[in-house]
């Protein structure tokens, strides 16, 4: 009983995890890989799901709907920015109210609808935006919950965990690479109804997989509001801006081991950066109740803070990735499309399968070959630091943009020579695969960042809010997709004045000077590479208690806390 068995000798988790009624976990029974198998599966028909709609909505838009180029891509990242943004009030109702589990299937629901809204109804705008509504619940979830599977003081267990992120991207991908070439494939060739409906029965089924794998899921308790808790250490802060802090930390206010120890929570030790929040766990007298806070309270609120400078330099390479769905689109669809001398057309969004490709093939070399070796030398059980990682991909972008600004030149000088540089805006008989090397190096740039990004937010956010760290990364691109709407807008109306120039980024793009805008791009992806070293070198990784600590506060706590997830509670009425 004392080491986490119950009567029958069957060892419990040692993390909080619980079923849907409460009771502690029996790790033999529930979670590890067993359980992620449902839940990678979910991910991979969902994500065939979305991106069956988003990866060729440009083109939809322009064709079908008749748009211009910039109102087409504003129009497509617009919403995508509102896709990414809403998992912020998604993990806000996990952490606080409902928890992963309910509010994932709660969104999953939305989602349906705003799924047949799109494909029965004809409610293209409103079926958009319910997706969106239902996104916010299931993306900030869905990882979360797969990390839970993990029980982060087991140490085989917190291995496998270091890998579920590789690998939970690696499904990621092959939904995206189904949705590039099936699905878009089918919207161009066949029909945009035909092409919208199997997506939607591919979420359908996606939700019908998850469902099925509840009876070996583990869940994690919701433990408030972590913005609430935030907005209360800096109102206490602020509250008691005149108290003095006291040298020793040990004066400060915090619970007992026991309180930490009975709920399996990290207690979080003081530190001196940002001193000014240390006020809001002064014991002062006269100050209300609200005004004191933990210790903890306060440490958590700076490590999300930290996170904050941070975050900012995420916006503008979500901003770089939203040219594949949009302008790297619109470029292929003034290009021979043709393969060899067959009748075959590649959809210009199809080119989206070589960013997947590349993004399999890294992710898998990453984790297979460069980690294990890496890890010899640096002795880091990752390889390289995250932000390491993140880095790495930021270069590569650099990279990738200069590539872009490079072939985009080239295609209008093509232009130039056959059509005018304001030619009537046919394709031009040049292959579209001169586009391949920016879709291939924007793929090996994502499979560093977009991994490293989700996992860094994901584990430098406290214990107690990890959806909130999740739903941190996926702000970034919203964020991303609203700045990518902006700057092209402000780019347009820039530099379609008189003086007989060209626009950049015009509805002709033969008529254009995309190579400018590109090249600006880059500009701005260096300039960002650049915050993102400084501000990596003044980061300090959090400091939390380790698991030994907690074992060392269950120990101090004696038998009844230590008790807690040995013997199964009451199951809920």
């Amino acid at each position: 009983m004392d080491n986490g068995e119950g009567d029958t000798g069957e060892e419990y988790t040692k993390d909080g995890s619980v079923d849907l009624r409460g009771n502690p976990v029996v790790r033999s029974k529930r979670g590890g890989w067993a359980a992620c198998a449902f839940i990678i599966v979910y991910e991979v028909f969902e994500r065939m799901a979305y991106y069956g709609v988003a990866s060729n909505l440009v083109t939809y838009l322009t064709e079908r709907l008749h748009q211009g180029t910039v109102e087409a891509a504003n129009n497509v990242t617009n919403w995508s920015g509102t896709v990414f943004l809403t998992p912020l009030v998604g993990a806000f109702v996990a952490d606080a109210y409902l928890g992963r589990y309910w509010t994932f299937v709660a969104g999953s629901a939305v989602y349906l609808l705003g799924m047949l809204l799109l494909t029965l109804l004809g409610v293209y705008f409103g079926g958009l935006y319910t997706i969106a509504l239902g996104h916010g619940g299931t993306k900030p979830n869905i990882s979360t919950i797969g990390a839970d599977q993990f029980d982060g003081f087991h140490p085989a267990e917190r291995l496998r965990k270091l890998s579920f992120f590789n690998w939970w991207m690696f499904t990621v991908f092959l939904g995206i690479l189904l949705s590039t070439t099936v699905l878009v494939y089918l919207q161009d060739r066949v029909s945009w109804s035909v092409g919208y409906a199997v997506p939607t029965l591919a979420l359908a089924a996606s939700v019908a997989v998850f469902l099925a794998g509840t009876p070996l899921y583990r869940h994690k308790l919701p433990q408030g509001s972590p913005l609430a808790r935030m907005a209360k250490v800096l109102a206490a802060a602020v509250r008691k801006c005149r108290v003095a802090v006291p040298d020793d930390p040990t004066e400060l206010h915090e619970l007992e081991p026991e309180h930490y120890a009975s709920r399996r929570r990290f207690r979080v030790e003081a530190t001196g950066s940002m001193r000014f929040l240390n006020k809001a766990a002064v014991k002062a007298e006269g100050a209300p109740g609200w005004a004191l806070c933990t210790v903890t309270q306060v440490e958590e609120t700076k490590q999300i803070a930290r996170l904050l400078p941070l975050l900012a330099t995420m916006f503008v390479p979500c901003a770089l990735m939203a040219q594949v769905g949009t302008l790297f689109v619109r470029q292929g669809a003034t290009l021979d499309r043709r393969v060899g001398r067959a009748s075959f057309q590649v959809p210009p969004a199809s080119l989206g399968a070589f960013v997947t490709l590349t993004m399999l093939v890294c992710v898998a070399v990453y984790d297979r070959v460069l980690v294990p070796a890496v890890r010899r030398r640096t002795k880091n059980p990752r390889g390289i630091t995250l932000l390491q990682r993140i880095g790495a991909g930021l270069l590569l972008q650099v990279v990738t943009m200069a590539t872009t600004a490079a072939v985009e030149a080239r295609r209008l000088r093509f232009a130039r020579s056959h059509h005018g540089l304001a030619g009537g805006g046919g394709a031009l008989p040049l292959t579209i695969f001169i586009l391949l090397p920016q879709f291939v190096l924007m793929g090996a740039a994502d499979a560093f960042l977009v991994v490293g990004q989700i996992e860094f937010f994901f584990d430098q956010a406290p214990e107690s809010m990890k959806s909130l760290g999740t739903a941190m990364s996926l702000t970034a691109y919203g964020a991303g997709s609203f700045l990518s709407s902006a700057v092209l807008s402000l780019v347009e109306r820039a530099t379609r004045g008189g003086g007989g120039g060209h626009p950049w980024v015009a509805n002709d793009l033969n008529a254009s000077r995309l190579d400018r805008y590109y090249a600006f791009l880059a500009a701005l992806a260096a300039a960002n590479l650049a915050a993102f070293a400084a501000l990596s070198r003044g980061y300090s990784y959090r400091a939390e208690s380790t698991t030994e600590a907690i074992e060392e506060d269950v120990a101090h706590a004696g038998g009844a806390a230590a008790r807690v997830h040995s013997e199964p509670r009451p199951a809920a009425p």
